[in-house]
């Protein structure tokens, strides 16, 4: 049998170079937990970059996918499958839309929010000038090429010029930046309701509402990407519920199939009326596995109280960050809402990438964003014990990579 070593190294000469992931072997999961191939545990504070929504091997998700399975797979959008009618039902119930666009990605999602948007106000309004769209700085809306233009850091540009036209970017959080770039010509607005790339970035207080009518007095669309404060992410179905407006589209992933890849487009009535047969398309968008699998995460998230569990859990996972950054040089703020968290740190004293490899190497899995955030997204199922262990393990980690740079000086 082959060792991890082995593994990862056989997948390092073949996979694209694109990716640097670490030289771990995942073969098994369960619940908050991972197990790489030598049985060495990990407590899962990463959670597929925020998409395992039930953890690993969870009963109803597993369940819903092999009984899907032994049924149905596919039959395109030809034709009408029941999964993928009850799950636009269950969506448009938790939702402010009226319609949905089933897709397999977070950027194909936001490809379609984009496309709507353009050809509701050319075709449906007959306002041909409308086709620019107002985006924010430190965005991130996917990797397909209107997304990476859509997205706020250049990073993600390089190597890829000409971007596709149309996207002005102002900075977030500013509302008056935002109607200060509209002109005659723009579509909508298109933001994050909490920055997730960006580094976990929460606005002021009054942000989206001011963006709402903002649009509202302008004519445009409000467009929300919730690929990562959707499905429970925040303690609400979707980020923007914290506030008392909604948009006219809405992009959704991530969590949504709880590992299962599947994409949406949430839009109102009104909106939807510019999408018409033939304009926009996925072979395999609403497939009956992806959608009973979605059906099951959304289910057990209200049957079992995860919204509830994402919100206290949050709390008590923010106030150790919080402590955190009060008493560790170099850790700057604890930020986030829910169970979307990160720990700001001043990249001059901490080395973010050494205190991720020091956490895995202490058995905790966690992610970095933006310039300088370690980014905690562990499953909706999380509690207290998880949260504790997370924080010593973390703050372990801390003094250790603090503690070699200080020797090193």
């Amino acid at each position: 049998m082959s060792s991890q070593a082995e593994i990862a190294q056989r997948a390092y000469a073949v996979t694209t170079t694109n990716y640097r992931p670490a030289p771990i072997v995942f073969e098994r999961g369960e619940g908050m937990w991972l197990y790489d191939a030598a049985g060495k545990r990990y407590l899962d504070f990463a959670a597929g970059i925020a998409v395992s929504a039930l953890g690993h091997n969870h009963p109803a998700l597993t369940t819903a996918i092999a009984e899907q399975a032994r049924k149905l797979l596919h039959v395109s959008n030809l034709w009408i499958n029941r999964p993928a009618v009850e799950l636009m039902e269950r969506l448009t119930a938790i939702s402010f839309a009226d319609r949905v666009y089933f897709a397999n990605s977070g950027a194909e999602a936001n490809e379609a929010a984009l496309k709507l948007a353009r050809r509701y106000h050319q075709a449906v309004r007959g306002d041909q000038k409308r086709h620019r769209f107002v985006c924010t700085t430190g965005s991130f809306h996917g990797r397909t090429w209107a997304a990476i233009s859509a997205t706020g850091q250049p990073k993600y540009h390089k190597g890829f010029g000409p971007l596709v036209p149309g996207f002005d970017h102002v900075p977030y959080g500013d509302a008056a930046a935002i109607e200060a770039a509209i002109t005659d010509e723009t579509a909508a607005v298109f933001v994050e309701p909490i920055q997730g790339e960006g580094g976990i970035l929460v606005p002021e207080d009054g942000y989206l509402e001011a963006l709402r009518d903002i649009c509202d007095r302008h004519g445009v669309l409000l467009i929300f990407d919730e690929v990562q404060t959707g499905v429970g992410r925040t303690g609400r179905w979707f980020g923007h519920q914290h506030s008392k407006i909604t948009p006219d589209i809405l992009s959704s992933a991530k969590g949504l199939g709880g590992g299962v890849p599947i994409g949406a487009m949430l839009c109102t009535e009104e909106v939807g009326q510019g999408f018409v047969p033939g304009v926009h398309a996925s072979t395999y968008g609403g497939n009956p596995l992806v959608c009973a699998a979605s059906l099951a995460v959304l289910t057990t998230i209200e049957a079992d109280g995860l919204l509830a569990n994402a919100e206290s859990t949050g709390e008590l996972l923010g106030a150790g960050l919080d402590e955190l950054a009060s008493t560790i040089e170099g850790c700057v703020a604890g930020r986030g809402m829910g169970l979307m968290r990160a720990l700001a740190v001043d990249p001059d004293v901490i080395d973010r990438g050494a205190v991720k490899a020091a956490c895995e190497a202490r058995g905790l899995l966690l992610t970095t964003a933006g310039p300088d955030a370690l980014r905690l997204t562990p499953p909706l199922i999380a509690g207290p014990a998880h949260v504790e262990q997370a924080l010593d393990i973390l703050r372990a980690a801390l003094t250790d990579v603090a503690g070699a740079a200080e020797a090193g000086k």
